[in-house]
């Protein structure tokens, strides 16, 4: 990496610039390895903006994480827009989760590293992106069980997150494995038993 030159720039782009090079330090180096110090000069600023922009390093690694969330909601929900069916939505929202984790494989790092930060700020914040993702899936199919059984839909997408969470973490030693192999991987699995009870 090398570091930027310093210049002028409206604040949201600058904040931005400052998640974007934490987001790609916290992913190499590990929450608690990581330097303000070397954020700061690979940004091209003072440590003490950094603070001023977030207050501290965990403070920073709560804005890499909900910036993370924010961009998987966004590709998650739109590509499901204008699917006929509840097979085909969750299709499509799978399929672009796992384009997501291969394309963003830094913001994937830090929402799957929860394991290192529990009790803290940011393992909260992981789990609102996985709560996300689960109330995104139980809408997807609610109504689509008999009796519109709404923790049948809740348990289901449970299922599914933790499902694809661990498919997710084996496709990293499997760089073959494409999007769209893990999609047909996950809804062959899962499909095939959330159609029992469906209507």
């Amino acid at each position: 990496m090398t570091t930027a030159k310093r210049k002028r720039m409206p604040r949201a782009e600058r904040e931005r610039q400052m998640i974007e090079v934490a987001e790609q330090v916290f992913s190499e180096r590990g929450y608690a390895a990581a330097s303000m110090d070397e954020i700061a000069e690979l940004v091209g600023v003072s440590k003490p903006m950094l603070y001023e922009y977030f207050r501290s390093k965990e403070g920073l690694l709560l804005a890499c994480i909900a910036e993370s969330r924010a961009a998987l909601r966004e590709v998650t929900e739109r590509a499901t827009v204008g699917a006929e069916t509840a097979e085909e939505a969750l299709r499509r929202g799978l399929l672009a989760f796992f384009v997501f984790i291969r394309e963003r494989r830094q913001a994937w790092s830090l929402l799957r590293h929860e394991m290192a930060l529990i009790g803290t700020p940011a393992a909260e914040e992981i789990e609102q992106t996985r709560r996300q993702q689960t109330d995104l899936i139980a809408a997807l199919v609610s109504g689509y069980f008999d009796g519109e059984d709404e923790l049948r839909a809740e348990a289901s997408a449970e299922l599914v997150v933790g499902a694809c969470e661990r498919l997710a973490i084996w496709c990293e030693r499997f760089p073959a494995v494409t999007p769209e192999m893990a999609t047909g991987y996950a809804m062959d699995m899962l499909w095939s038993g959330l159609s029992r009870h469906g209507r």
